[in-house]
């Protein structure tokens, strides 16, 4: 059953449409992103959500209520910036209170909760600490943990990782996914990261220019993009048109439409039924990690392909590479 419900939501600025009459709904309980490239629209929807902008058309539900109408703070909606946007004058402790303050509970009921979300954020023995005697990623807590002591219905989370460096930014997801798990907390995220959305996701929604492009589970948008705009924006798919897929398998058999892609850790260097054996040669190689990336040339048409690494191979020797590739993970997109 839907517990947050957004109906043909409609936003402008200056004459320009940013939201596009968009519909979601999302379960109680759920870890939704909305993804997209910078513009796309995510952060103006996150923030009608929230009411900090009001939309054009359509109504927002939130457990049955219909709040378009209801102001921020009588919403029950809880908010994390990429800012931080912490008080520099208060303590981490006070930082956290604050909302409760707001809300006129008892000293002892604030007392409580304060320790059971800075324990639950992993902040325990900063409580008298200021924000400038913080990390980053400790700052980001405290903001986490604002929002978190309130017991919002909806935590919204706008780019709350995109300033930190790569290793706390991972770290920070895992915390981030546990404690929504713990407290079975109703989150949207918003992020430009397709990384971060895959890894901390139950369901994802892909937006362009104020349209939903594709929605659905990590597994299901990344294996089955359903455009270009998606397949080029997820992972490092190989977009071909028909002409250059035709010369690459030198077979035109069945390929009908104008777009395909192709997953670069779909080739393999073992022989597959049902399949295509493709001989490129070689223009580049690129160490990731453990993961070795091939740029490959085959009758004129230039794709990717990803192998894990093999310590004993020296691949910088070979001009040529043989790889095989199943039929059904050739891709037609819309």
């Amino acid at each position: 059953m839907s517990f947050l419900t957004i109906e043909k939501i409609k936003k402008s600025f200056n004459n320009e449409t940013v939201l596009h009459h968009l519909n979601l709904s999302i379960k109680e309980g759920e870890f939704v992103t909305l993804l997209g490239p910078s513009g796309c629209g995510k952060s103006t929807l996150l923030r009608t959500i929230a009411g900090l902008i009001h939309p054009d058309e359509g109504t927002i539900h939130i457990d049955g209520k219909n709040v378009t109408e209801v102001k921020p703070k009588d919403r029950q909606v809880g908010m994390v910036f990429q800012s931080y946007a912490l008080f520099p004058n208060m303590t981490v402790q006070e930082n956290i209170e604050f909302g409760l303050k707001m809300k006129k509970l008892d000293k002892e009921s604030i007392k409580q909760n304060v320790a059971r979300v800075i324990e639950l954020v992993e902040l325990t023995g900063k409580e008298r600490s200021y924000p400038r005697e913080l990390s980053g990623g400790q700052q980001q807590r405290v903001a986490l943990a604002r929002s978190l002591v309130t017991q919002p219905k909806v935590l919204l989370l706008d780019e709350p990782l995109s300033a930190l460096d790569a290793q706390i930014r991972k770290n920070l997801q895992k915390q981030l996914r546990s404690i929504q798990q713990e407290l079975n907390m109703t989150t949207i995220l918003v992020t430009h990261d397709q990384e971060e959305a895959m890894a901390v996701s139950d369901y994802i929604y892909i937006m362009n220019k104020g349209h939903i492009a594709q929605s659905g589970s990590p597994h299901e948008i990344y294996t089955r993009p359903a455009s270009e705009f998606v397949a080029r924006f997820i992972g490092n798919y190989n977009v071909l048109s028909r002409k250059e897929i035709s010369n690459l398998f030198n077979d035109d058999n069945g390929y009908t439409r104008d777009i395909y892609a192709i997953r670069p850790e779909a080739f393999s260097e073992a022989p597959v039924k049902d399949g295509y054996e493709i001989t490129g040669k070689i223009q580049k190689m690129t160490m990731l990690g453990n993961i070795t990336r091939y740029e490959l040339e085959v009758n004129n048409v230039c794709f990717i392909a990803d192998h894990l690494h093999k310590i004993e191979e020296d691949s910088q020797k070979r001009e040529t590479i043989t790889l095989y590739l199943n039929r059904k993970d050739v891709i037609s997109l819309t």
